[in-house]
């Protein structure tokens, strides 16, 4: 009897929470303080921030706490220790900012809490990835066959490409690899540009296809794959292309490639983190030209795009292969009533993204998009500009919205880094190139204004002074 009062006492507490809101309004009050700092906040937590969120690591509560206390504790704790990525001076990776109408239809969606794999759990969310699959694809001039799926991210969204061509090209050989797995199947092979993004050769791994076997082709200065140097493709083949080099930027040269992969049958996966948005931009389009021809390809809403994290997509010319793939039955799974995007998806449950994706469309429009693409572009170069005039080096020619810089010695490069990390005007990663140790900078947030770079180039200057 004490138990079920304890339990009624619970239930009727968290009934009042929800009807006075309490939590939720105390919440947005946070989240618009933490939103109005955001042009003045560091890029990078200092020091006392990490301690301050270390120092509530302790045992679990054994009785609960006030929902309002908790929210509370939770800003005071954690909110210091973010990395403030949708500023205007954070550079590091490639990561996104997130434009307003994402984030408000993010915390809609989230209000909203659906489950994303079938029709059935979601009626709302399968048809908005339905709408998004369309835009996308006229977005990105992708073939009218081809199919999407909506996943955390490129990493993901990779393997799921490949998993598709993995399908059908066992397939291809009369092998079924739902029923036989690898075991004893005939060999696959994979090429590769030897600049690569790691979560491409991740992929290869998760799938057992195996880092010995990848066919590694030299690049050139701008981490593009030779084409020259591809070897003899022939239907047994995945050819693994970038559009946007993760350090520098480069695209490959979709246009060669992928007829020469298309007459031999092979299989081209365009990595596209990024880089897939040039095709959104009148200006940059020319950079993907020919990758219509690929088979299939990954992109981030969350980088270009600047919706909030996690939001990758895959798209399949093979519609067949993807699903067969990533196939899932059961007997309690009511399906054919939608599109039921579990099938071009590992996951099962799964949040629903594509409502941000579709706010952002509908917020930009075609117009829009070419416009944030543009912008992230244009500040990468005066980025370039600048930085070459305060007497950095260009490691190599910018390309998009990426560039890399370095000093006149390694040594050197790594004290500049470190001490404008530690500084806390603005924040980007190293990188290894072509022998030397570079600075990289990756422009993905439409919050960098040009006053942005300016401060952030003067940040690296008076940083190589100082060491």
């Amino acid at each position: 009897m004490k138990d079920r009062t304890m339990n009624d006492d619970l239930q009727s507490q968290m009934m009042r929470e929800n009807d006075d809101k309490r939590a939720l309004r105390r919440a947005v009050d946070h989240a618009f303080r933490h939103i109005d700092g955001t042009p003045d906040r560091r890029p990078f937590p200092d020091d006392a921030a990490l301690d301050k969120a270390r120092a509530f690591h302790a045992p679990l509560p054994e009785t609960g706490t006030d929902s309002t206390a908790v929210i509370d504790q939770m800003n005071d704790a954690f909110s210091g220790a973010c990395v403030n990525a949708v500023g205007g001076r954070y550079f590091g990776f490639v990561t996104g900012g997130v434009l307003p109408v994402t984030l408000a239809a993010r915390w809609l969606a989230d209000t909203w809490d659906q489950n994303a794999p079938l029709f059935r759990t979601s009626p709302a969310a399968d048809i908005v990835e339905d709408i998004c699959e369309d835009w996308l694809k006229d977005l990105f001039g992708l073939p009218g066959e081809s199919v999407a799926g909506f996943v955390s991210g490129s990493s993901l969204a990779i393997y799921c490409g490949l998993a598709a061509a993995r399908w059908r090209l066992l397939q291809r050989q009369g092998w079924d690899l739902n029923a036989k797995g690898l075991n004893g199947a005939p060999a696959i092979r994979v090429v590769a540009g030897r600049q690569a993004h790691g979560t491409v050769v991740k992929a290869v791994t998760l799938l057992g296809l195996g880092t010995d076997n990848i066919e590694w082709v030299d690049v050139d200065e701008d981490g593009c794959i030779k084409a020259d140097d591809v070897p003899t493709l022939d239907d047994r083949t995945i050819l693994l292309l970038q559009a946007g080099n993760v350090n520098g930027g480069g695209f490959d040269d979709f246009k060669t490639l992928c007829t020469k992969a298309k007459t031999a049958g092979a299989w081209v996966h365009v990595d596209g983190a990024f880089g897939l948005w040039a095709a959104a931009a009148k200006k940059y389009a020319h950079l993907t030209e020919g990758m219509e021809d690929a088979s299939s390809w990954s992109c981030d809403a969350h980088k270009t795009l600047n919706t909030p994290y996690d939001c990758g997509v895959v798209f399949c010319r093979d519609g067949e292969a993807i699903r067969s793939a990533l196939h899932q039955a059961g007997s309690y799974l009511e399906v054919g009533a939608g599109r039921d995007g579990m099938y071009m998806t590992p996951e099962l449950s799964r949040r629903a993204r594509a409502f941000e994706i579709w706010a952002a469309l509908s917020y930009l429009g075609r117009d829009g998009v070419d416009a944030l693409v543009s912008l992230l572009c244009e500040r990468a170069t005066q980025f370039a500009e600048e930085i070459s005039a305060a007497g950095f080096k260009l490691a190599a020619k910018p390309s998009f919205n990426q560039l890399m810089f370095a000093c006149d010695s390694d040594a050197e490069t790594n004290r500049v880094l470190r001490a404008v990390q530690d500084g806390g005007e603005a924040w980007a990663a190293g990188a290894d190139w072509s022998g030397q140790r570079v600075i990289r900078i990756s422009v993905c947030s439409w919050a960098t204004t040009e006053d942005d770079v300016t401060r952030s180039v003067n940040a690296f200057a008076a940083a190589r002074r100082s060491v």
